[in-house]
Order: structure tokens, then C-alpha cells, then sequence
């Protein structure tokens, strides 16, 4: 499933090459189906996350866990606390639980890094491809040829690194799909039927999910916390373009220097965290919070614009296009803080066996919020004819996370999912056991 969201994703990104003027109406199918594709290709790759911590060799022996050993025996110690039960009970142990999160967000950490580094360089070509076709004719006569000739770049890039993935990463285990088996007459399902089964079958899942959440108390709250922070995010990031078009004046290529210096400052943030949480000894959700009091950095200094000292200076306040540079620095680090440190806290709240579907609605807790904001913003800007009054606003949505991420408790909620996934494992034994009968 990696594997073919990831592929349908490049080539739909490839395919934007042929799209002219006079099929334009294809865009915006295409545009579907590659952020479809890449959504799913980062839910898939999230459900790996937990399992990669389990097995994740041990510093103390030098060797590996093995992977066919199961996922809660490697994630808690045994230890049996009633004698007369034939059964061994998991005792949760703050001490395992704090190496795994440390395992947890140095391979997250890395990853972000990784990826960061990789959209800088495209980033670095792109602009320089942008440039090139400003200096000739076919730029000139064609101006959507430059940005279509950068997402056949995109595409491409995409499917060969996908490559490694193909050939290294192991299979992930895991109980397989239903089947329809009854009811299916002499011909069996048709496509039709078998569409419907498995749409059905989804969106069963996607609910059930959902109500499994609803009960871990923490998960739940995490879930509420990370909607509030990424609708922040979202929102920010798209102010800030919007207010360095508009009423700082940059071009475009300017803009996109500014998202490869905001991208590469984010490199920066995903390996230089970790090395803070280790040095100073710190939980994993005090970094999310250090990240929301750098965010918040951000619509404070904006807000600074209004001060009358600083209007006659004439900068500060990000009254000069220059300012925003250094803004996006603070941004960068702070994201690779962010999308490192949040996938490793979520990890452990997770239920063994219900990763995909986790990270499914973590996805969609994630981008379902990146309307609201920009929404907000968009309304404020019509109603005073200006963007920098959003900063109040934004001010107050990226603190709003930080009193949910206080109340985190994520050794609880480690054991709260333990207990969920044991229940469900009884579950699916009972429900085995009558099919048997």
C-alpha cells in the first residue's frame, strides 16, 4: 500500500507536464489524487514508527530484538503481580518508557531531518529552474511550462527515492483485510460489491477508531491538543506567504527563498531537539511546549508593528521585507521540533496492532484543521483590509494547545492503550473461537 500511494503520487505529479491551458480542468484531478496519495503514503509510513522503536536494537546487548517477537513483550516488562493467575500482568515501567520515547524521537527526528534536507535541495533547483526560463523565450511564451517542468521534477524525484523503501523495508505484520466469504452466490463478488464491501469496511474501521480514541482519555486529549497546534501551524505558514506578497512586496522568488530558508532551519531543529532533551534531561511534551512558546514568537513579534517607536524606526515589527527571514528561521527550528517530537509522543499512545489506523485519524486531526484558521484570517483580513491585525488572532491560537499538552500524561496513556489492545486481542479470540464453533 506504501509502495502504490507512493507511485500513483509521483506520476501524478509527472503528469502535470502535459496539462495546458486548454485542459486546465485536469489540475485539479490530478492535485486530488497526489495529496490523497501523499497522505496516505505518510499515514503508512507513520504506522512503521512504532514498530521500528520495538525493534530498535538494544545499546546495552548490541543486538537486535527479534522481529518476530511480539510488540507488547518488546514495549513493556513482564511481571507476574498475582500469583494465582496463570497469566503474566504488564507493569508499566517509566524507565523503558522514557528510552522508548527517546528511540522514538531520535528516529523521527532523523526522519524530519532527512526529509528536510531533501526538500531544500528540490527547492534550491526549483528556484534555479525558475530563474532559467526568466532568462528565455520559452518562459516568456509559456509561462506555466517553468512550474510544470518543476512537478515532473517532483514526480520524478518522488519514484526514485521510493526505491529504497521498496527494497529494504521489511513487510509489516499484521492481521490481514476481511474477505467477503458469504452470501456470494455460484459467480462470487463482483467489483461492484467488493467496492462497496471494502468502502463499507472502511469507514467501519475509520469509526471505530475514532470511538476507541474517544475512550483513552489521553490519546484523546493529545488528539484535541495536535488539532489546535497544526491549525496554528497552518495557519502561520500561510500568513506569512500571504503577508510577504502582500504587504511586504517580495517576488516569488524571493518567497520561495524565504520557504527554503524556513525548510532549512528546519534541519537544524530536527537534530539539534533531541540533543536538548538529552542534555537537559527533558520529556518529550515539554519540547512540544518549548516549540508552542517559539511559535508564539512569531504574531508577537508581527504585533510589534503596532508599537509608535518602532513604526518611526521605521523597522521592527516586520516593517522591512528583510525581518522576515530571520522569523522564518525561528519558524523552521520550531517545525522540526514539532513534526519530530509530535509523531514520537502520539506513538506511545497508540494501541499495539492499531497503528495504520491511528495514524489514519492523526492524518486527519492534522490536515482537518487547516481550514479553520486560514478561514479566520481570511475574514479578518476583508473586514480590515489589512493582514497584520491577525496577529492578535494568531497570538492567541498557538498558545491554546500548550494547557492541553501541560495535562499530558504520557505514561498513562501508554498503559491506558496497552490495556485497550489487550481487550481487543480477548475480543477477537472470543469472536474467533464462536466462528470456530
Amino acid at each position: 500500500m506504501l509502495m502504490t500511494s507512493s507511485y500513483v503520487g509521483s506520476v501524478s505529479s509527472c503528469l502535470f507536464i502535459v496539462i495546458t491551458p486548454s485542459i486546465y480542468y485536469l489540475a485539479p484531478i490530478l492535485v486530488i489524487i497526489g495529496i490523497t496519495s501523499l497522505g496516505c503514503s505518510f499515514v503508512l509510513l507513520n504506522a512503521f514508527l512504532p514498530l521500528l522503536v520495538a525493534n530498535y536494537s538494544d545499546s546495552e546487548t548490541s543486538k537486535p530484538s527479534s522481529p518476530s517477537a511480539s510488540f507488547s513483550n518488546l514495549e513493556f516488562e513482564l511481571e507476574d503481580l498475582d500469583p494465582q493467575s496463570k497469566h503474566s500482568v504488564h507493569k508499566p515501567d517509566p524507565d523503558r518508557l522514557a528510552r522508548d520515547l527517546e528511540r522514538s524521537a531520535q528516529i523521527s527526528s532523523n526522519g524530519v531531518g532527512y526529509g528536510y534536507m531533501s526538500a531544500v535541495f528540490v527547492e534550491v533547483v526549483s528556484v534555479l529552474i525558475l530563474w532559467l526560463f526568466s532568462k528565455t523565450n520559452i518562459g516568456q511564451t509559456n509561462p506555466s511550462l517553468p512550474i510544470r517542468f518543476i512537478l515532473l521534477l517532483v514526480g520524478i524525484w518522488w519514484a526514485i527515492f521510493s526505491v529504497p523503501t521498496l527494497l529494504w523495508l521489511r513487510p509489516r505484520p499484521g492481521p490481514p483485510l476481511p474477505t467477503q466469504s458469504q452470501n456470494l452466490g455460484p459467480q462470487g463478488a463482483s467489483k461492484i460489491r467488493t467496492f462497496l464491501f471494502y468502502t463499507q469496511f472502511s469507514l467501519r474501521s475509520f469509526w471505530g477508531t475514532l470511538r476507541r480514541a474517544i475512550r483513552l482519555r489521553q490519546t484523546l486529549l493529545f488528539l484535541v491538543s495536535w488539532f489546535l497546534l497544526s491549525d496554528a501551524v497552518a495557519t502561520i505558514s500561510g500568513t506569512a506567504v500571504l503577508f510577504a506578497r502582500t504587504e511586504l512586496h517580495m517576488s516569488t522568488i524571493a518567497v520561495a527563498l524565504l520557504s527554503i530558508t524556513s525548510i532549512g532551519s528546519g534541519i537544524l531543529g530536527a537534530f539539534v531537539w533531541p540533543r536538548i532533551q538529552q542534555s537537559w534531561s527533558l520529556q518529550p511534551k515539554t519540547i512540544l511546549l518549548l516549540c508552542v512558546a517559539g511559535m508564539e514568537i512569531i504574531p508577537l513579534y508581527g504585533l510589534l508593528g503596532y508599537i509608535p517607536i518602532f513604526q518611526k524606526l521605521g523597522f521592527i515589527g516586520l516593517q522591512k521585507s528583510w525581518e522576515i527571514f530571520p522569523i522564518a528561521v525561528i519558524h523552521g527550528v520550531v517545525m522540526g521540533g514539532i513534526s519530530s517530537y509530535g509523531r514520537s509522543v502520539y506513538a506511545s499512545l497508540i494501541p499495539e496492532g492499531s497503528e495504520a489506523a491511528f495514524f489514519a485519524l492523526f492524518a486527519v486531526t492534522d490536515k482537518g484543521s487547516s481550514a479553520f484558521g486560514p478561514a479566520f484570517v481570511g475574514w479578518i483580513v476583508d473586514q480590515a483590509g489589512t493582514i497584520r491585525p491577525a496577529f492578535i488572532f494568531l497570538a492567541v491560537l498557538v498558545v491554546l494547545p500548550a494547557p492541553l499538552l501541560w495535562m499530558l500524561n504520557v505514561e498513562k496513556g501508554r498503559e491506558d492503550a496497552r490495556l485497550s489492545a489487550k481487550g481487543e486481542d480477548e475480543g477477537r479470540g472470543r469472536y474467533e473461537m464462536v466462528c470456530a464453533e
